[in-house]
């Protein structure tokens, strides 16, 4: 073999300068750019919690202001369920003073059997990142020696990796999928009117189908008039509402239904303007058919032909040139919009924030105004710039606002390209779509049926989940579909969650279990997200929607136990709650909670506010020992916490039908602390045909709603 020269001593100390040079002066290249944090908001538990200040949450929610801690003893241990399996590569420790110096880090595939991936017993608290290598859906710390007297205590507990085997996050942007009808003004109006028909004339009275669809018009002029059944939403691609202009009607009539609206669910209307040739548009509506961003440049008919009943609805940052004319609608919500008058209502129409209101009448005429909308923030919408790019605006927040965003120019807010959104289709599996949020895409349903056997977990602030078309999301095997960390800005607005056959426990949740961050800079949004229980289907949900995190504004939702279709029955379709509170300063806005079997609200959370609330009590228990909240008959359709001190709420009514026993007695229709901080303003209540009795509308207050005639109870003011 041929012997290699010897370097020279020079090359060689230059050698070594320059790896001196990369070792010490460089910075050195991350190693974990890859890795993606996984605990952020995952449900977590510990061997024992000092306070109920301390939860085992508070570890994992991405705030360092809030912490875990322990009893005051050894061992102790702390876990994050990551929803799934998933290679760990690093664990985040931000310890308070009480630190461990002794201690593991294990994963496990059940959260029984643990392998120790890290140990330690010269642990030296503060922040400590550490390399670890394993794999599991559950990461423990595992404490066995303190270094105080105290217990264990955690700023938060974080842990990296990646969930797939490496597969790489799915990528953002893309098709928006066949059940998306894209309409361009360089269209025929014969080709776009053929399209809409096509499309109505399959919904018009698929109530409980799973076709869904969006309609989406770019910027233009079209001379047509769209018809709007179940499951449908029209909207406009541009990034101001007078950029579409529908020259017809937007219309929604119930002739599918002998002319009776208080069918008319799941429809919506966004982001257009609408001349209506008639000289008025119809909205004949009845629960979640929001009318967001439009202009109608005339009257707007809220009843159907013939003036048959309706039971809606909702408008928000609207302008109606002309009247509003409810005629037959039971109740109804307008927020931070322009009307040029209001002809009339039935029972219960609130107007916050709105230019040209009725003057506050409340019961007769039966008006409620506020002159200002405590906080808003409007719902994100999909549009069209000028090179032909799909993006989302996402609306500024407004305190103490009134009239529209669009009043001056354009709405203030901020663009995301959709390029910055994973855009999921039916068939994506909750994992893919949480690698998606984990890798820091933003999320848009396309319209369909989402099937999850896990969570959908929403962990990063300011992230955006944005439905179109009514995209359905249903649970199997009990999962809770979506849950959301206690972070930021997060918003969660054009979704239907449909319980699966196997109870969930929630199907929403907005903050873990103790989230106690502030959020009043940017609070999380609820928009325009509905629930349901039965109908299409047998279905079963302990709670609807739990709010944990302060400071969330709830936007109108819709929550509803089925009083009708397939898989109803006091026994079938199973839900205790619609909405429980538990955040500090919640804001409400148009809430619809009808027939759940226990308390339909529960607020827990102090400084809450509700502006409008519609219910009726459950149809269907079969008797009055069915229906007992221990020895008091029946359950209040809104419930306050013995223990709350700030609470408010304007524009409420509670509706009775007990039709399988119209001898059940509902002592009260809601049912708060009595103090002076806990304020109401005009509420109601109704039997209606009497069928049923609500003893008294707040508290022991109010006389007995009840008899054929169908007459409010109404109370202006309590205390």
């Amino acid at each position: 073999m041929r012997s290699l020269p010897r370097p020279r001593v020079a090359t060689v100390l230059w050698a070594m300068a320059v790896a001196l040079t990369i070792m010490f002066v460089a910075p050195p290249r991350a190693a974990h750019a890859a890795d993606t944090l996984l605990s952020q908001g995952r449900p977590a538990t510990a061997s024992s919690t000092e306070n109920s200040g301390t939860p085992a949450s508070a570890a994992v929610d991405g705030d360092t202001g809030t912490r875990w801690s322990s009893a005051f003893s050894d061992p102790q241990w702390l876990q994050v369920d990551l929803g799934a399996s998933a290679t760990i590569s690093r664990v985040v420790l931000n310890w308070e003073t009480a630190y461990a110096t002794a201690y593991q880090i294990q994963v496990s595939a059940d959260g029984s059997s643990w392998s120790t991936v890290y140990s330690t017993t010269t642990g030296a608290g503060g922040t400590q990142t550490l390399t670890v290598s394993g794999t599991g859906r559950y990461v423990r710390m595992y404490g066995t020696a303190r270094h105080t007297q105290y217990g264990y205590s955690l700023w938060e507990f974080q842990v990296y990796g990646s969930t797939g085997g490496g597969t790489p996050p799915p990528a953002g942007g893309g098709d928006l999928g066949p059940n998306v009808k894209v309409f361009d003004p360089s269209m025929s109006s014969s080709s776009v009117q053929s399209q809409l028909d096509s499309v109505f004339s399959q919904q018009e009275s698929n109530q409980f189908g799973s076709q869904r669809y969006a309609l989406l018009f770019k910027p233009g002029s079209y001379n047509v008039n769209a018809n709007i059944g179940f499951y449908t939403s029209i909207a406009g691609l541009g990034r101001n509402v007078d950029d579409v202009t529908i020259n017809g009607g937007v219309t929604v009539d119930a002739g599918w239904f002998n002319g009776n609206a208080t069918q008319n669910f799941w429809r919506s209307a966004e982001n257009l303007s609408i001349t209506p040739s008639g000289g008025y548009d119809r909205w004949a509506v009845a629960q979640a058919a929001p009318f967001r961003r439009v202009h109608v440049r005339g009257d707007l008919n809220l009843s159907p032909t013939g003036y048959g009943w309706a039971s809606g609805g909702y408008i928000a940052d609207s302008k109606i040139d002309g009247t509003v004319q409810p005629y037959s609608q039971q109740q109804w919500l307008t927020r931070d919009s322009q009307i040029g008058g209001n002809l009339n209502g039935v029972w219960n129409m609130v107007f916050s924030g709105v230019v040209g209101a009725p003057a506050q009448s409340f019961p007769n005429p039966p008006y409620t105004v506020l002159d200002n909308s405590p906080v808003t923030r409007e719902k994100p919408y999909l549009y069209v710039d000028g090179a032909g790019n799909y993006n989302v605006l996402v609306p500024s927040l407004r305190t103490n606002s009134r009239g529209t965003t669009w009043a001056s120019g354009s709405t203030p807010g901020t663009s995301i390209p959709l390029s910055q959104f994973y855009v999921a289709h039916p068939g994506d599996s909750a994992a893919t779509i949480n690698a998606a949020l984990s890798s820091g895409l933003n999320l848009l349903f396309t319209p369909g049926v989402y099937h999850v056997s896990q969570s959908i977990n929403v962990t990063r602030a300011n992230t955006v989940v944005l439905g179109l078309g009514y995209a359905t999301i249903v649970p199997d095997g009990g999962a809770t579909p979506m849950t959301v960390a206690d972070v930021d800005g997060v918003k969660i607005a054009g979704l239907l969650f449909d319980a699966g056959t196997t109870n969930s426990p929630v199907l929403l949740q907005v903050g873990p279990s103790g989230s106690s961050a502030s959020h009043a800079s940017n609070p999380t949004s609820i928009q325009d997200v509905f629930f349901r229980i039965g109908g299409a289907g047998a279905g079963k949900a302990t709670n609807s929607l739990v709010v944990n995190s302060a400071n969330t504004i709830i936007d109108h939702i819709w929550a509803w136990r089925a009083d009708h279709g397939s898989g109803v029955g006091w026994t079938t379709n199973t839900a205790d709650t619609g909405l429980i509170v538990n955040g500090a300063n919640v804001t409400a806005y148009g809430l619809f909670v009808e027939h759940y079997q226990k308390y339909n609200v529960i607020w827990n959370g102090q400084g809450g506010k509700t502006i409008f609330f519609q219910n009726e009590l459950p149809y269907d228990p079969p008797n009055q020992a069915a229906y007992m909240n221990g020895s008091t008959r029946g359950y209040a359709a809104y419930k306050v916490a013995d223990n709350v001190t700030s609470h408010e709420g304007w524009g409420l009514g509670s509706y009775c039908y007990f039709n399988v026993d119209p001898s059940i007695v509902d002592e009260h229709g809601f049912e708060v602390p009595n103090n002076s901080g806990v304020k109401f303003h005009d509420l109601l209540t109704v039997s209606l045909g009497g069928n049923g009795v609500i003893n008294h509308v707040i508290n022991s207050t109010g006389a007995a709603a009840q008899g054929t005639d169908t007459v409010p109870v109404d109370i202006t003011s309590y205390p």
